[in-house]
């Protein structure tokens, strides 16, 4: 279990580090052997680190070769190893023994088609420099979470809410719809969630953000 979060600005720069430290602060829990942090002018990403595969080169965010790319990435890809020899296959060359390098060079060699070639449980956010996208996804069976909200100008992503809420910019309130989906089925229903404004990247979908739309598919 590691944690993810980051912002989006879609109208400037995506705000402080200082406040992407207060988001992983939040995660602490999830990914307490590491800290990472990546900023690129709209775009600012920060990724709290449990230690599975390749201890000593697997940190995050993580960028491909030329760093028009970046990932940070929660989960565990089972067929990791396969793809990784499909991909050695095909040509490229691999920097680190961890899964979730070869999640980064499954998306450059398949674009948005490398989520139908991935068996695992996940949740990421890959932001691509050259078509300035983010692109967010969640496996099939949401066992790995990921909220998000769309405080003005901005695009708040992380693995739980308490990280959302360490953004200034979003603030807190309970949605009484959500609430009342708590009491009548014991749990809210993706995108709902008990809080206003806060969204639930439903199971097995994925979005986008590009020129300020967000687009989610499944």
């Amino acid at each position: 279990m590691c944690g993810i979060a980051g912002v989006l600005s879609t109208d400037g720069a995506a705000g402080e580090r200082s406040q992407l430290e207060a988001m992983a602060t939040t995660l602490h829990h999830r990914g307490p052997d590491e800290r990472g942090y990546f900023v690129d002018g709209p775009v600012g990403f920060a990724h709290t680190r449990l230690s599975i595969i390749d201890l000593s080169s697997g940190q995050q965010p993580m960028s491909n070769r030329d760093g028009s790319v970046w990932l940070c990435y929660n989960g565990e890809v089972f067929n990791y190893l396969e793809l990784k020899k499909e991909l050695l296959d095909a040509g490229r060359r691999f920097a680190t023994t961890s899964d979730t390098e070869v999640v980064l060079q499954l998306y450059e060699e398949h674009g948005d088609a490398f989520l139908s070639r991935m068996n695992g449980q996940f949740a990421l956010a890959i932001w691509d420099q050259k078509r300035q996208r983010l692109l967010c996804a969640r496996d099939r069976l949401g066992i790995r979470p990921l909220y998000y909200a769309l405080p003005a100008g901005l695009f708040v992503f992380g693995s739980e809410v308490k990280a959302l809420f360490a953004h200034p910019a979003v603030h807190r309130a309970i949605d009484p719809l959500g609430l009342d989906e708590i009491f009548s089925f014991w749990c809210t229903h993706a995108p709902r969630t008990a809080y206003e404004g806060v969204h639930d990247l439903p199971p097995g979908c994925y979005l986008t953000v590009e020129k300020g739309t967000v687009s989610v598919r499944k």
